[in-house]
């Protein structure tokens, strides 16, 4: 790996140079005019000596370091671990650390070790390759003590295989794309799209002062004038302290006052500052656009495109399902509306606490109002009685990990009881149901604000089970001013694929909004929308100031390139240009590389298109998208032979797609070849097991050939989607075929069909309105 890295000695060396000279530096150069470097966080010991001792050891300073006795916690002992019945070994050659696993080739192979990536509860370990490529081995040592279960080697994804994302020598475990941005300081990718090789370089190996406070050589110059200052003429002010740094990293409220009828402090003032967006960069689940933009200073979209509130991320009451590092789960909660930032619970040099759990929250909550006997109704001092156990719940990843919910969520079982999101109650009462829950908190709360309260989870999970009020209950939660800006932005987001008079009033509002977030949601939410309609909302995001979403703009416009008249064109070219260097930035990833090959396929470069693609698959081929793309495009071109032999090339390299055997399905009912196409649709709908439509697709093309066992798949669609639709389709399929008995080979056939019929459209009058259940009757009438 090319990088550069600074000395030890030489940054001590530094930081007494600094010191003794800055006075002769300040006379010579105009100090605020040179552009600020990185020196290290040696450079910064000196002066911040209590900072600097309660980083050392923490988790941004062990975010990653260079293998070696001080920084390897794991067993080298010539150590063996057993996994699938084979022998894992981890060994020592002198002074070196080497692991025995299996690579890519299925054969066992040894590796170096030449850095470690973490600290607590695990600790992980990563793998130099000559291309540049760091990537983390599957196994992982569990820090935790012996009596917890710790102090043991474990296999992180004891599941996969050599085509799957996450395999360790694989993308989804390469550091240099989805880590190295966070675990070091100044990081510079430096990806080569010709070689496809990496040169990525850093100022620091793990987390720094400068990662945080951003390059520190002008600050240690203008500290020692101010130095020379406070000799001369007395104590310097605090911002001249801080001399030298373009970011704000104080606390937006300096002042909590009591107000009558509150029992939690209120801001005196809340005074925006650029924390949240420093902290950001990590803590949220994100990608990164460039390298080049101010995320502080500036948008935070320009450099990163935050994930919101999706149902792959969140529970749709914004629960966390999947990790999601804090940010997003904190834009939703009442701390972030009211000014709270990051350092007033956590110290950011520790990274931990400050003060001891029990405390943080009466730091604002009022203790006499959140007593035992008042609020919590568990006994004093029980876990069960501690301020985040009902509203910071824990979510274990990487099997170890447990991370706290931010979104600070009111317990609502009322809403669990009917849309089966956690609840914290019978995440501890397992014994007991929802309806319980429910009525204990009514019990303790009878007048609570929140209990059957309107909740925007309603809205998603309505969209989820594809519900008809689902489009109008999402326009009203887009516009409604009390969520947060990550909610509304969300709802926005869901809209896609709706066309009411509700969707395009909030489409039109929220293109217009002063937040970055609402409306980077419309660009979504506006898909449903023909291309003269969606380019009349849009227009006014082309030349947004902001990166993410004039870029997503332009992706979302380009598919309708060619009804485009000139002035359109022109319009969308800069923002297009965007577009396609983020995409460009991101190369070193199929998404990256089919997402261009998109472009020029909209633009009419088929030869181009198909290069990106076939560049996409070479690099990450088990990547099911840019076969299914690359198929879809030599369809249009009325290559049918050619699309399905690039399906089934992208099912041999990715056999757990579940989209390949589904879009080779449907070509292969196109080609009238219904046999082989129920085959796939069979393997897409078992593959994905959750998917509904295609379970109703596989279903359908069922019909001709058996009608039970389309009865059977379109009611699987029903049960994993819950979407009353597909319940219909059941009902008509069986009562079509019914009406139509002289297809029937046997009575017996025919009476099943019959009784499949009558539960069906039992089950359907709970949930489908009557016209719906009239309609069915045509075909009984009929036979």
């Amino acid at each position: 790996m090319a990088q550069w890295k600074w000395a030890s000695g030489w940054l001590c060396f530094l930081s007494l140079a600094v010191l003794l000279n800055a006075p002769l530096l300040a006379q010579e150069v105009n100090i605020e005019s040179t552009q600020a470097q990185f020196v290290g966080s040696d450079a910064c010991v000196d002066c911040h000596t209590e900072e600097a001792a309660a980083w050392q050891g923490s988790h941004h300073d062990m975010a990653m370091r260079h293998a070696d006795s001080e920084s390897v916690l794991g067993d080298f002992d010539d150590r063996s671990v057993i996994h699938l019945g084979e022998s894992n070994r981890f060994f020592r050659k002198g002074d070196a650390y080497w692991v025995n696993i299996q690579g890519p080739d299925g054969k066992w192979h040894d590796y170096k070790i030449s850095y470690t990536f973490g600290w607590t509860p695990l600790q992980q370990y990563m793998v130099e390759f000559d291309d540049g490529r760091l990537q983390l081995i599957p196994f992982a040592w569990d820090t935790r003590r012996s009596e917890d279960g710790g102090q043991r080697w474990f296999h992180l994804y004891p599941d996969l295989t050599t085509t799957d994302e996450f395999y360790w020598t694989n993308t989804g475990q390469n550091w240099n794309f989805m880590c190295a941005d966070c675990h070091s300081t100044n990081l510079k990718k430096n990806y080569d799209s010709v070689s496809n090789t990496y040169a990525t370089t850093w100022s620091e190996i793990n987390v720094g002062c400068e990662a945080c406070h951003g390059p520190a050589s002008k600050h240690i110059a203008l500290a020692q004038q101010a130095q020379q200052a406070k000799q001369q003429a007395g104590t310097p002010t605090s911002s001249e302290l801080h001399y030298g740094f373009d970011r704000d990293l104080s606390t937006a409220v300096k002042e909590w006052v009591y107000q009558e009828g509150h029992s939690t402090l209120q801001p005196k003032e809340i005074v925006p500052t650029q924390q949240l967006q420093t902290c950001a960069q990590c803590h949220s689940r994100r990608t990164q656009l460039n390298e080049t933009a101010d995320h502080v200073k500036g948008a935070f979209l320009d450099k990163y495109r935050l994930s919101l509130i999706t149902a792959e991320l969140y529970y749709p009451d914004g629960q966390i399902f999947d990790e999601d590092y804090v940010y997003g789960s904190f834009l939703q909660s009442q701390m972030a509306e009211k000014g709270v930032t990051c350092t007033n619970c956590h110290d950011p040099h520790s990274a931990t606490l400050k003060i001891p759990q029990e405390g943080v929250c009466s730091q604002c909550h009022i203790a006499s109002e959140y007593t035992p006997e008042k609020h919590t109704f568990h006994q004093a001092n029980s876990e069960a009685s501690q301020c985040t156990s009902c509203h910071m719940p824990e979510t274990t990843y990487m099997q170890v990990d447990p991370r706290r919910d931010h979104s600070w969520h009111v317990p609502r079982p009322d809403l669990s009881q009917h849309i089966k999101t956690p609840n914290v109650c019978t995440s501890c009462h397992q014994d007991q149901t929802d309806q319980w829950a429910d009525k204990q908190i009514a019990s303790w709360f009878p007048n609570s604000k929140y209990r059957n309260q309107q909740h925007f989870a309603v809205a998603f999970y309505a969209d989820a089970i594809g519900h008809r009020g689902a489009p109008d209950a999402l326009a009203y939660s887009a516009q409604d001013a009390s969520l947060s800006d990550i909610i509304r932005a969300s709802a926005l987001e869901r809209m896609a694929g709706n066309t009411g008079k509700n969707t395009l009033v909030s489409l039109a509002r929220s293109v217009k909004h002063d937040s970055d977030l609402i409306r980077l949601g419309a660009i979504a939410g506006s898909a449903g929308y023909a291309f003269g309609d969606r380019w009349q909302i849009l227009e006014p995001l082309l030349d947004d100031p902001v990166l993410s979403i004039r870029a997503e703009t332009a992706a979302a416009l380009v598919g309708s390139y060619q009804q485009m008249n000139s002035t359109q064109r022109e319009q969308l070219q800069p923002p297009l240009d965007d577009y396609m260097a983020i995409q460009s930035f991101n190369a070193d990833r199929g998404f990256g590389r089919t997402n261009l090959a998109n472009v020029y396929r909209d633009l009419g470069q088929t030869d181009k298109a198909i290069q990106s693609y076939q560049q996409a698959i070479k690099i990450e081929p088990y990547f099911e998208n840019s076969y299914a793309n690359l198929a879809d495009l030599y369809r249009a071109q009325g290559d049918e032979d050619k699309a399905l032999t690039t399906l089934l090339a992208g099912m041999k390299a990715q056999p757990k797609s579940s989209a390949l055997p589904y879009s080779a399905g449907l070509a292969l009912l196109r080609a009238s070849k219904h046999q082989q196409a129920t085959q796939y649709l069979k393997q897409a709908a078992e593959t994905a097991e959750r998917n509904p439509q295609y379970w109703y697709v596989y279903g359908l093309a069922l019909e001709k050939t058996d009608v039970l066992a389309a009865s059977k798949a379109l009611h699987m669609a029903y049960q994993v989607g819950s979407n009353p639709q597909h319940l219909y389709a059941e009902c008509e399929v069986l009562a079509r075929n019914y009406a139509q008995g002289e297809i029937v080979q046997s009575d017996i056939a025919q009476a099943e069909i019959a009784q499949a019929f009558e539960q069906c459209s039992s089950q359907l009058e709970g949930v489908a309105p009557p016209e719906a259940i009239q309609q069915l009757q045509r075909y009984i009438r009929v036979k």
